[in-house]
């Protein structure tokens, strides 16, 4: 396995899992129960992308957070940011940029695993240096070995995706993954988008997950009147829609 750049004790967050409120962390948690739900024991890691059909509708924020929800109930999580071109892992997290994903991929610099983020289950590969190239990257052959190391060393492996409509980078990696989440924001995202992105993964073949809404404003559902800021998760096997918080514009 590769080798880990820091064994610093688990990091405190701002805005994120380690300071939300109980609504909020429901809400993660209970599209953690649907993530675990929808894949069936396997001996190796699964693989999720996390993605929106245009930049800034929250799909750092929600990678970020389901990570950090499926590594406090015991899984051994890798979070990837695979966002080259406007990464943002590594500033959240306070972590450097580089070395990171693509120095793995371009020069085999296995010095890239952060550990003990937030809790010590949960692990982080950031984005690294901004390539020329990254799609090229991020579907070569070498992507594909590093994917399959991924799985063998983790319970899930996280990947922060770059928008669907903005650059084909998400769907090059599509065929590495078994899955995908797609974000989206109350009054910002589009149907136009949501129907363009949605199109352009099933001419991929890639698996849709669901879909997680940003960003709604509630005055009282399910008791959690005081919190204020809502999102639902829609879970695509049987399409019955969740209520709960999620707070965050990322």
């Amino acid at each position: 396995m590769m080798q880990n750049n820091d064994n610093a004790k688990p990091t405190t967050l701002p805005k994120t899992f380690s300071e939300l409120n109980f609504a909020s962390k429901e809400a993660y948690n209970l599209l953690r129960t649907n993530i675990v739900f929808s894949f069936p024991d396997s001996e190796s890691g699964k693989v999720v992308g996390i993605s929106s059909p245009c930049p800034s509708e929250g799909k750092s924020f929600t990678a970020i957070n389901l990570a950090a929800s499926l590594a406090e109930a015991g899984n051994t999580v890798l979070l990837v940011d695979c966002d080259m071109r406007q990464p943002s892992i590594a500033k959240t997290l306070g972590k450097p940029l580089s070395p990171g994903l693509s120095n793995l991929l371009v020069s085999n610099d296995k010095n890239v695993v952060h550990k003990g983020i937030i809790n010590e289950n949960l692990s982080v590969v950031t984005a690294g240096d901004i390539p020329p190239n990254p799609s090229e990257l991020l579907g070569s052959e070498k992507m594909q070995a590093v994917i399959e190391l991924f799985r063998n060393h983790f319970d899930y492996i996280i990947l922060d995706l770059p928008p669907i409509t903005a650059v084909a980078d998400p769907l090059i990696v599509t065929k590495f993954i078994d899955g995908v989440i797609l974000v989206v924001r109350h009054k910002i995202t589009k149907r136009g988008d949501i129907r363009e992105a949605i199109r352009q993964l099933k001419m991929t073949g890639v698996r849709i997950l669901g879909f997680v809404y940003n960003g709604y404003r509630s005055s009282g559902s399910y008791g959690y009147k005081k919190y204020g800021k809502y999102s639902k998760y829609y879970y695509s096997s049987d399409h019955k829609e969740i209520t709960a918080k999620q707070e965050g514009s990322k």
